[in-house]
């Protein structure tokens, strides 16, 4: 599905008036759960799951049919953990 399908989907379940309006909301939705877990925040929708963040430490690693290796910095990197609701939805489709 694209975002302009998912935009479409919005519009209809969310009855909003026109795509503008459905669009504005899915921008709105994606800019503050970025916002929040650019502050290291989570953002939990009971039945949806979470948005988090997670510290992941430093690799090393030796690149295949070579004897290079390399070494990837830590980093902060996004996680979403799926509420029940959501993965019992999915499980029963």
């Amino acid at each position: 599905m694209t975002k302009a399908d998912f935009v479409e989907l919005v519009q209809k379940n969310g009855e909003f008036e026109s795509k503008a309006a459905a669009e504005r909301a899915v921008k709105a939705f994606i800019n503050s759960v970025t916002e929040a877990l650019v502050k290291k925040e989570s953002v939990s929708l009971v039945g949806f799951g979470t948005f988090s963040t997670v510290e992941v430490a430093e690799k090393t690693g030796k690149v295949p049919g070579t004897d290079k290796t390399y070494t990837k910095a830590a980093h902060t990197a996004p996680k979403f953990k799926m509420g029940k609701t959501l993965k019992d939805a999915v499980a029963n489709a």
